[in-house]
């Protein structure tokens, strides 16, 4: 395996399923943002790149359900983590692969699925992520679907440590050094501000 894994072979999952503590429990994949809803600026940039997209929510299904997408929520107890999410995202779809993205970054680049599927491919890994340069960015990433079974045990053994997980398979780290902005994401109030102004100006 050394070119990069196909698009037919992929479905995104976008993972909207956290309780967003600090956003004083807002979901954040519906806050607006430039006059739109965060979850459509992930929804924008993702369906260029795959034709199969599932949401992982855990609550307001029915709004999420207005874009016409699976929306699935987590398989074990509400509100575990992001490893949950992916696991029910990999048990949702029917191909081998999942690429997860959080809800609330809205600059996700164009080449997302390409860059992580290719650099996966290269390296003969389970599981690509993505690097911003500084720090692994865990809830970018690409991942094999019969790794779920392997995932169920460590989430029902009470693991919840996405790097820990991680590190027990072969893993691909992904350079998006050039892509700073991709990271960027609500995760307090004082963020708003800061993402509106980057919508309006991008630089």
């Amino acid at each position: 395996m050394t070119t990069a894994i196909p698009a037919g072979d992929i479905t995104a999952v976008i993972l909207a399923g956290g309780k967003a503590r600090r956003m004083g429990g807002e979901d954040k994949g519906l806050i607006e943002l430039g006059g739109r809803r965060l979850i459509e600026y992930i929804i924008a940039a993702l369906r260029p790149q795959t034709d199969s997209i599932i949401i992982n929510a855990n609550r307001h299904h029915d709004a999420y359900g207005e874009y016409g997408l699976p929306v699935v929520a987590d398989m074990l107890s509400d509100y575990l983590g992001p490893l949950v999410g992916m696991a029910s995202g990999m048990q949702a779809t029917d191909r081998p692969w999942i690429v997860t993205a959080p809800c609330d970054s809205p600059f996700i680049p164009a080449d997302l699925l390409a860059t992580l599927s290719s650099t996966l491919a290269r390296q003969q890994a389970d599981i690509c992520v993505a690097h911003d340069g500084e720090r692994m960015q865990p809830v970018f990433a690409m991942l094999r679907c019969d790794l779920l079974p392997d995932l169920l045990g460590y989430l029902e053994d009470g693991g919840r440590k996405i790097d820990h997980w991680y590190a027990t398979h072969r893993l691909a780290i992904a350079d998006f050094s050039g892509s700073a902005d991709t990271f960027l994401n609500l995760n307090s109030p004082e963020d708003r501000q800061l993402l509106e102004d980057r919508l309006v100006s991008p630089s």
